[in-house]
């Protein structure tokens, strides 16, 4: 099993304890209570929020900007109970693969013009 670093892993376990804590005290707690919809969405403001300090804005900014990515993507993996080490395997068993090869593997899901 693929290990993960200290860090996401100490972040991990305090973000998936905080369910079910009282979230005028918590904003793990309140991400929680506002529902997976409120957690996707603030994950994808953050994204943004990366790409455009990539694009207009310094390191500083995207090195912060990243940590806020982070930390929602480990809010969305502890509701959805998916652990940093399940991320790892995942991406060990892909390592020495072409990206291309990899993806093309993949079972694809019929779109609108299927």
């Amino acid at each position: 099993m693929a290990d993960s670093s200290p860090t996401i892993d100490q972040l991990y376990e305090v973000i998936a304890s905080r369910r079910g804590a009282d979230p005028r005290e918590s904003y793990t707690a309140k991400l929680y209570a506002d529902g997976r919809t409120k957690i996707v969405r603030k994950f994808g403001e953050e994204a943004v929020e990366v790409c455009v300090a990539a694009l207009s804005e310094g390191r500083d900014e995207v090195v912060a900007e990243s940590g806020d990515l982070l930390y929602h993507l480990l809010v969305l993996w502890a509701d959805q109970g998916i652990t940093p080490n399940q991320i790892w395997t995942e991406l060990e068993a892909r390592f020495g693969t072409s990206g291309i090869v990899e993806k093309a593997s993949r079972t694809t899901t019929p779109t609108l013009e299927d």
